[in-house]
């Protein structure tokens, strides 16, 4: 299991923690001493050192952060505050997210809210300028796609990233082709996990593995992209408006799909547009305003109304001032 987080590079700073209540513990327990415990996290203490050696002289607080902080191992990915900076102007800023295993995540937000740069962040396409990453509890660099990907980080672009020229199999293998022992292309091999990949995710709709990409529809397009992301070992699969160019049976099979990753163990990233895609595949929905990530919550817990007040202004009257779902704790300056 994995960590992704980030921390600001001045102003806010914030702890790793698995889940809304255990920041809280967090908060409650150490305010003070977060960045103490995140450079000894940074050196590579694991958590409960890390806060035995903060805590030390309140026995009881150290205790109670040790089994909190050690939660965070249960989460898959975790960012926090990065800021990417273009020029004079800041992208994002006190980003705070979470990605746990088994679940759909939601990222919504209005066009400009920075929905693509923290894709493309959390991606290795944009770098954050400052902070820090974790992954499985230990400090990581993510300064590429490759370096997401040997995490198991894969993203499913808005385009797609698939050539027409190229039959399925070769799409899914696209410059990483199995060779046998004489360095010739292991076509068998390919075509075998091609093959039980799109078998598991329930993938019935394409007639050929070997059937040019430029034959396929929209939607089996999208599918097979997927696949390719889940061809590997990914923990984090983060999808970029998969329904956007579909048409209703098309955007069916890509949902219950998504449905299908998390069932199989997946931390699923999915940004969209679609009110109902989100409601009907989410666990938990995160609304950006503005480069701010202003509600962190279970989908249970919102409805429509909530979330298009949250992405047009940054708050809801419907909303009480202390029930953001933990946003605005975790990533107050």
């Amino acid at each position: 299991m994995g960590i992704f987080a980030t921390k600001v590079r001045k102003g806010a700073h914030a702890m790793v923690t698995a889940d809304a209540e255990l920041a809280e513990d967090v908060q409650r327990l150490l305010p003070a001493r977060f960045e103490a415990i995140g450079e000894r996290l940074a050196a590579g203490h694991d958590a409960s050192t890390a806060c035995a050696q903060v805590g030390r002289e309140t026995a009881r607080d150290g205790a109670d952060l040790g089994e909190a902080l050690d939660g965070l191992r249960s989460t898959y990915a975790h960012v926090l505050g990065g800021e990417p900076d273009f020029g004079a102007v800041r992208a994002l800023s006190d980003i705070n997210l979470e990605f746990h295993a088994g679940e759909v995540t939601a990222l919504i937000g209005d066009n400009g809210a920075g929905k693509s740069v923290t894709i493309k962040t959390i991606s290795g396409i944009h770098p954050p300028d400052g902070g820090r990453i974790y992954w499985e509890g230990e400090p990581a660099r993510i300064r590429s796609p490759r370096d997401a990907a040997a995490l198991g980080i894969e993203t499913v672009f808005q385009d797609l990233a698939l050539c027409d020229n190229l039959d399925i199999v070769q799409n899914m293998f696209l410059g990483r082709e199995r060779t046998t022992r004489a360095f010739a292309l292991d076509e068998e091999s390919m075509e075998k996990a091609a093959a039980e990949t799109l078998s598991s995710l329930a993938v019935t709709t394409v007639r050929s593995i070997r059937q040019p990409v430029a034959s396929l529809s929209g939607g089996q397009r999208q599918s097979v992209a997927i696949a390719k992301a889940v061809l590997w070992n990914t923990k984090l699969v983060i999808m970029d408006e998969p329904t956007a160019a579909l048409g209703v049976a098309q955007t069916r099979n890509v949902l219950d799909l998504i449905k299908r990753l998390a069932d199989r163990g997946h931390a699923v990233m999915f940004v969209s547009h679609n009110m109902n895609d989100v409601f009907e595949v989410a666990d938990r929905i995160a609304v950006l305003f503005l480069g701010r990530v202003v509600a962190l919550r279970p989908a249970a817990e919102m409805d429509r109304q909530i979330a298009v007040d949250l992405m047009t202004t940054g708050e809801s009257s419907r909303l009480s001032p202390n029930d953001s779902g933990g946003a605005g704790e975790e990533t107050a300056s």
